[in-house]
């Protein structure tokens, strides 16, 4: 306590701003869901399926659950759908049952091709209000009938379940782009699912779940271990199942998606809509490129979710895509955004640094005033406020700036982390995927010397020695923290680090040479 007392409201800012940039990453990286860490192999459990009293459709009562049957072996393929894109299969109960992305960049890391779909419930797949009905969904396979593509389709079909009484149709139409188009038809209220996430890698970057677009255009995202599995919304026109790189969505710009929200037995969200009579539907299964989001349908972009500096994001990465377009290689472009948004938040650091060299020069005064009121609060502060004065130094100024830029840094950080054209991307020399650990971990050094060289040139006012080591173990906590880090992610931290560095070379030179005026002007006027 006796410490923190003896800090300056600068020298807290300072530790309180590190801390927080330290307690991000580390929360990032470190708290995730345990469940996550499971390989990518099908589950085949019995997932809790909502389902109301046949013959009601009221969107907001979720009060009678029933499991869906447990499906055991392996069902039948109806239908292959082989494109230069990706391969897909349709199963015997109408469901999207495999899905692999052909680029080759989307690999796993035995150099296996990434396979979409691992878990129940499959996309597409239905399940009944009626008990007996559902479990009889579940033994009856689907009768398929191909037709020829039209309208810039590679694959349309139309499957239908016979269920006694009841009936059901799909109507599907595959597009090369990895978008489809659904018609589901039936005389009994049921239940259709974007399906289970992707569940390709175990990591704790970015959120893992579902994502909801309401009426008011705002995103609700209930991630794995948070439903209740009792949730209802109602009038959605985006669902997204989807892990850091990948999603399982569909859409409807009508706004007219019933959407139940359920837990799996493993406590992943799921997402079913619920409808009567006909539903329309679109869908898109892959990777969250922006690019090919916004081909489909421009308000997809929404699926490609940075966390709380969103409104921040979204330009960043624009303008990054920019310069990639530009320069042809995204580890060029990450630096040149670097610098230009150095060069733009200049200003603000420059008064940051230069506060900083003032109170380190004045920082001996201080010292005194405080020996000498130290049994005296009031007259301490006084005395304090005319030093500041006197100096035109501000006990905030060297870190209000570094508060402010903040939500920038996080945004580009964010940024670097969900990008998913970074995966396979190559930059120079040993970077050979900007969306993987370097290899070597050369980056992760470079960056904790730079911010090591950049931290013995910085002005503090600092006294007291746990403040010292404190500040001097930073860069190589920093390095540890980004030795498993994405390369993209550790490429911006070094060049804003050597940016940092340079700034305050040029900082200290400026503040010592006006120093020196003012000394030499004060000679002056003394003869």
């Amino acid at each position: 306590m006796q410490v923190l007392s003896n800090m300056t409201t600068q020298t807290r800012l300072l530790i309180a701003t590190v801390l927080s940039v330290a307690f991000f990453i580390v929360y990032d990286f470190y708290f995730m869901p345990k469940k996550q860490l499971e390989n990518n192999a099908s589950i085949n459990a019995s997932n809790a399926a909502p389902a109301l009293k046949e013959g009601i459709l009221d969107p907001n009562d979720a009060s009678n659950l029933v499991k869906a049957p447990i499906t055991k072996d392996q069902k039948a393929v109806l239908a292959h759908i082989n494109t230069s894109e990706f391969n897909a299969t349709i199963d015997e109960l109408g469901r999207i049952s495999s899905f692999i992305l052909n680029n080759a960049k989307f690999v796993n890391e035995d150099g296996s091709h990434i396979e979409l779909i691992s878990k129940d419930p499959m996309p597409l797949e239905v399940r009944f209000s009626d008990t007996a009905l559902n479990e009889l969904a579940f033994k009856t396979p689907y009768k398929i009938k191909q037709i020829e593509p039209k309208n810039g389709g590679i694959f349309e079909a139309i499957l239908t379940q016979e269920l006694g009484a009841k009936s059901i149709s799909k109507h599907l139409t595959f597009y090369a782009n990895g978008s489809y188009d659904l018609s589901v038809k039936s005389n009994s209220d049921f239940f259709i699912t974007p399906g289970h996430r992707p569940d390709v890698l175990a990591d704790g970057y970015t959120v893992h779940g579902v994502m909801l677009r309401k009426s008011d255009d705002s995103l609700d995202i209930i991630e794995d271990g948070d439903a209740k599995g009792d949730e209802t919304y109602n009038n959605i026109d985006l669902i997204s199942s989807a892990d850091r790189y990948y999603t399982s969505l569909i859409y409807d710009k009508e706004r007219k998606l019933n959407v139940f929200i359920q837990n799996s037995k493993d406590k992943n969200t799921l997402a079913f809509v619920r409808s009567s009579g006909e539903l329309k539907l679109k869908g898109y299964i892959g990777a969250k490129e922006k690019k090919v989001l916004t081909s489909i349908e421009p308000s997809l972009a929404d699926a490609v979710e940075y966390g709380w500096f969103t409104f921040i994001a979204r330009p960043v990465f624009d303008f990054l895509s920019w310069l990639y377009g530009y320069f042809g290689n995204w580890g060029w472009a990450i630096i040149v955004l670097t610098i230009v948004i150095r060069i733009i938040l200049f200003p603000l650091t420059y008064k940051g640094m230069v506060s900083m060299n003032k109170l380190k020069d004045i920082a001996p005064k201080m010292k005194e005033i405080q020996e000498k009121y130290k049994g005296d609060p009031a007259k301490l502060n006084t005395h304090m406020m005319e030093l500041y004065k006197k100096s035109g130094a501000n006990p905030m100024g060297g870190c209000l700036p570094i508060l402010l830029q903040i939500p920038i840094f996080f945004a580009i950080y964010r940024v670097l982390l969900n990008a998913i054209e970074l995966k396979g991307a190559q930059w120079a020399l040993w970077i050979n995927d900007l969306a993987i650990k370097d290899p070597y971990f050369i980056l992760p050094i470079l960056m904790g010397v730079a911010m090591y060289l950049q931290q013995r040139i910085t002005p503090t006012t600092f006294s007291d020695p746990m403040q010292q080591k404190i500040m001097r173990w930073l860069p190589a906590i920093f390095t540890l923290f980004f030795i498993t880090f994405p390369a993209g992610l550790t490429l911006y931290w070094f060049t804003n680090n050597v940016c940092s560095l340079l700034q305050q070379i040029v900082v200290n030179k400026l503040f010592a040479r006006h120093k020196a005026e003012e000394i030499t002007a004060h000679h002056k006027g003394e003869k």
